[in-house]
């Protein structure tokens, strides 16, 4: 049940990226579902993945849309439409 949560989530992931410049709540969408479906399967997000979403908001990150900042040991990702910071282990 786990494996097919995941490809579900890796799925909506890949479709969030695509309309993130035409549709931007659409792609929110899509994030709100693969956590959902998380939720739902108990399926771990992966690292990789943690990082291209926003915890507050569920908006895709990419490089347009957010900041990272490195400081020693820690990372910073900033998402420009909520300014919600997420601080990560390097």
């Amino acid at each position: 049940m786990q494996q097919i949560g995941l490809e579900r989530i890796y799925r909506l992931f890949e479709l969030a990226e695509q309309e993130l410049k035409k549709h931007p709540e659409r792609s929110k969408r899509y994030i709100g579902i693969a956590i959902e479906i998380g939720k739902k399967t108990r399926a771990r997000f992966p690292s990789e993945l943690k990082t291209k979403y926003c915890k507050k908001c569920n908006a895709f990150l990419n490089r347009t849309n957010s900041e990272i900042i490195k400081a020693g040991t820690l990372q910073t990702i900033k998402c420009k439409e909520c300014g919600f910071e997420r601080k990560i282990k390097n």
